[in-house]
């Protein structure tokens, strides 16, 4: 067999694997296959770095299909290269229990490196990979000894291309001249609807081009060396990005080649067939792996092997030599934390005026970040907002000149080893970007905005639930005591509709004490991202000799203050801001003759994962008179308040005003507080 042959045959099988998946499903994506098998085998046959055996080996290259619907093709190549994907798991694709999902899943299938599916999400991911092996480089790479060395590669479509967020992260990427960035876009001409002549016009080379990235054109899909020569110019230029567009034809051979109804419906049984006898393969049997094609195939297990033996050589070199680098890399890549991480963590003193939940974050975050180095992230153009600035530790941009200004913004100077990541105002970028830095391995990445434009990044946070990654949110000014910027800006249904986002926990702490012991959980919670409300406005420090431990968030929920006997008519609950609120109102109460328990609670995740009875020991069942107060919608607290209980919320959108007018008028002062407590009770 003559290698051109034997390229085709091993073409075909990815194409008709990929084609039987789908018609054996009756469900799901041929087209893109079809057309972008080619591309797929170049660059997994002869240039990627990767290891079947080991899914996780550290300096593997990434790669990601960001067009997540044409999953078959990638299961295909991982069925065929060696990964832990049985041909059993793609003849169950696309169902219950199998390794095959409809789109990919970080942690379900060896192999897929993170959850693609909304388009543009995996290319900017793809962003955040490329990020994070230059941060990696930088930081621990020395002359001779190159432990990190790796690229990020992705397969893009039209439609991703056409999504916001792709827009958002490719231009970060050419500003940052992330050189390890290379995309193969396939670029066919054809969305799910209809052709792309009727949304998508303009000149994707030249936009590219201006971003800042090297662009080079493939005419045409089937042409290996042209792909080849592609793939090998972009690995040339170390200084940009690289998209490869490569003009493909989506359902190439099928009888609906070069039309949208390719995209993502099964061919049908003749149309299968019809293709199947067009490219010369044999009608029978389906899920064909010719012997020849997949010996070949499985070369990438012995190169991957000796790959990962080299670096393994490398790495003991680089340990002799370095040492404590060495062992704080390890520790990075594995997840673990330094001992002594949380030792500088300040305790914050009572104070009646105190400070804002932002501030005290950041500075939590500046003690913490020294002994944490996997701490990593920034903010979309906020960081004198947000106070999510790490003071001292430089700014990830590509090293200066010498006759260029190397201070950052923080006078840490400028270089890929910086740990302050200058997003820009690309919100949704910036959370894709995290999820990216997240699986790729060795951060804790962190993004901050303020908390209404969550709604702008709602896409990838949820994303970061689904994968279960350590990404923090730290999102400001929290409510409408933001103040003179108006409804616009004034969180209402944002915490709602975040804590309606299943594994995501969401922390609004009341107090500086609060903040400390939030980031702490924040960065201890591995599974998981958690997402910090943080308040523009200064909220007292709470006196911890009078009102329990902040250490209670840890639980979601504690009683702050209690009646002398330790039996309350009336329990008062409150999240962040409103906790000192419900204090105020609970000193007038008791003045009354009222025994009321005051509960701070920071996080429904927390409490709800507690026993049922550290449950009913806050919030006793027996307790029915019960006052939730929050500067956010109602929505949800009725869980806590029960059906007898009350809720002072906002149900409305705000309104432009200094901050404390704002609270008068909503109705969030300590004389309301107390009218809506004793109504509760009949009083």
């Amino acid at each position: 067999m003559t290698d051109a042959t034997l390229d085709q045959q091993c073409i075909d099988t990815l194409r008709f694997l990929s084609v039987d998946m789908v018609q054996n499903a009756n469900s799901g994506h041929p087209g893109l296959p079809l057309g972008a098998a080619p591309m797929a085998y170049v660059l997994w046959t002869k240039h990627m770095k990767y290891h079947p055996a080991d899914p996780h080996w550290v300096d593997r290259d990434r790669f990601v299909l960001s067009a997540g619907h044409g999953s078959a093709l990638l299961y295909s190549l991982l069925h065929v290269t060696g990964y832990d994907l049985s041909l059993d798991d793609l003849k169950h694709f696309r169902q219950w229990g199998s390794k095959a999902p409809g789109h990919p899943e970080y942690g379900h299938t060896p192999g897929v490196e993170i959850t693609t599916g909304p388009l543009g999400q995996g290319l900017a991911n793809a962003v955040g990979m490329a990020i994070g092996e230059a941060h990696l480089a930088a930081r621990y790479n020395r002359d001779g000894h190159r432990v990190i060395d790796h690229r990020t590669w992705a397969i893009v479509s039209d439609g991703d291309l056409m999504e916001g967020v792709a827009s958002e992260a490719a231009s970060l990427a050419g500003h940052l001249k992330l050189g390890k960035l290379i995309c193969l876009y396939d670029d066919n001409y054809v969305t799910l609807a209809a052709g792309t002549d009727i949304t998508f016009s303009e000149d994707r080379a030249r936009r590219f081009e201006a971003y800042g990235w090297q662009t080079i054109k493939v005419d045409d899909g089937n042409d290996l060396a042209a792909i080849d020569a592609a793939v090998e110019a972009a690995r040339a230029d170390t200084a940009r990005p690289s998209l490869i567009l490569v003009r493909t034809h989506i359902g190439y051979g099928s009888p609906e080649q070069d039309s949208f109804k390719a995209h993502g419906s099964p061919l049908g049984v003749e149309d299968v067939k019809k293709t199947k006898q067009k490219l010369g393969w044999p009608v029978e049997p389906d899920f064909l792996l010719p012997k020849p094609a997949l010996d070949h195939f499985h070369e990438a297990l012995e190169r991957g092997a000796r790959a990962q033996r080299e670096w393994n050589g490398r790495l003991d070199g680089y340990a002799n030599a370095f040492p404590e680098l060495a062992q704080e890399l390890q520790g990075r890549l594995r997840g673990e934390l330094p001992p002594g991480w949380d030792a500088d963590i300040p305790v914050f003193p009572a104070d009646a005026r105190g400070i804002a939940t932002r501030v005290a974050s950041g500075q939590v975050m500046n003690a913490i970040a020294p002994k944490l180095p996997a701490l990593f992230g920034g903010s979309a153009d906020l960081d004198s907002s947000t106070h999510t600035n790490l003071k001292g530790l430089g700014d990830f941009n590509p090293a200066a000149t010498a006759e260029q200004d190397t201070q950052g913004s923080d006078g840490g100077g400028w270089s890929y080893a910086g740990r302050n990541l200058h997003f820009g105002v690309r919100e949704h970028a910036m959370g894709a970007i995290a999820n990216g830095l997240a699986v790729h391995g060795g951060f804790l990445p962190y993004g901050s905005t303020f908390l209404i434009f969550s709604d702008y990044m709602r896409p990838a946070i949820r994303l970061a639930a689904l994968m279960g990654v350590h990404v923090v949110h730290v999102f400001t000014h929290d409510s409408i005591a933001l103040g003179e910027d108006g409804p616009t800006h004034q969180p209402i249904e944002q915490l709602a509709s975040l804590r309606a986002i299943p594994n995501l926990t969401v922390i609004r702490p009341a107090d500086a004490n609060e903040t400390a012991v939030a980031w702490k959980v924040a960065v201890e919670s591995t599974a998981h991202p958690v997402l910090l409300a943080l308040t523009r406005q200064n909220l007292p420090t709470l006196d911890r000799g009078r009102y329990a431990s902040a250490e209670g968030l840890r639980r979601g929920a504690y009683v702050l203050s209690d009646p002398a006997d330790g039996k309350p008519a009336l329990i008062l609950i409150a999240s962040g801001s409103e906790v000192a609120l419900i204090l105020a109102a609970a000193e007038q109460l008791q003045g009354r003759g009222i025994a009321v328990r005051c509960v701070s609670m920071p996080s429904w995740e927390l409490f709800d994962a507690q026993s049922p009875g550290y449950r009913d020991q806050v919030l006793p069942p027996a307790v029915t008179a019960r006052l939730a107060v929050e500067l956010g919608v109602a929505q949800g607290w009725r869980r806590y308040t029960g059906e007898q209980g009350d809720m002072l919320g906002i149900d409305r959108f705000g309104a432009s005003a200094p901050a404390g007018v704002l609270l008068r008028e909503y109705g969030f002062t300590v004389d309301n507080v107390v009218r809506r407590a004793r109504a509760l009770l009949g009083s």
